[in-house]
């Protein structure tokens, strides 16, 4: 929750290649106070099955700038995987290329916060590309 003194960070991520919530991706939260300032790494969290993260760590107080780093390789392994496993299954002559799962195998959103503002910073994402906004 944001004060007058500091703002807060939400997220989630929408996997567009499914057209669903993209579950079980770690999320890490750095902060840093001032273009010059050191990244301090906060914590982090997962996505749940809505694809949201709900408890990341709050913002120090002094935070200009705000990092989320999406590990999205893990997830997207997975999901090939399962879709590699049940192809087999079904016809296994049909076996993946070896071309890889994911191009971008983290995505890493940084932008600038003001103490007393919420900031929800969605991911839409697919294994070729994302985008990110500022959401409400």
């Amino acid at each position: 929750m944001s004060t007058s003194t500091t703002a807060s960070v939400s997220t989630h991520i929408l996997d567009t290649s499914i057209g669903r919530p993209a579950e079980g991706v770690a999320v890490h939260l750095s902060a840093r106070s001032g273009r010059a300032a050191d990244w301090q790494a906060l914590g982090g969290s997962a996505t749940d099955a809505d694809g949201r993260c709900k408890d990341l760590p709050a913002l120090p107080e002094g935070t200009t700038h705000v990092r989320l780093d999406f590990a999205v390789e893990p997830y997207f392994e997975e999901k090939s995987a399962k879709k590699q496993a049940d192809a087999q299954q079904d016809a296994p002559a049909n076996r993946d290329s070896g071309a890889p799962s994911v191009f971008f195998p983290e995505v890493a959103i940084t932008f600038a916060v003001v103490p007393g503002e919420h900031y929800h910073v969605p991911l839409l994402l697919n294994p070729f590309g994302y985008s990110v906004y500022r959401g409400s």
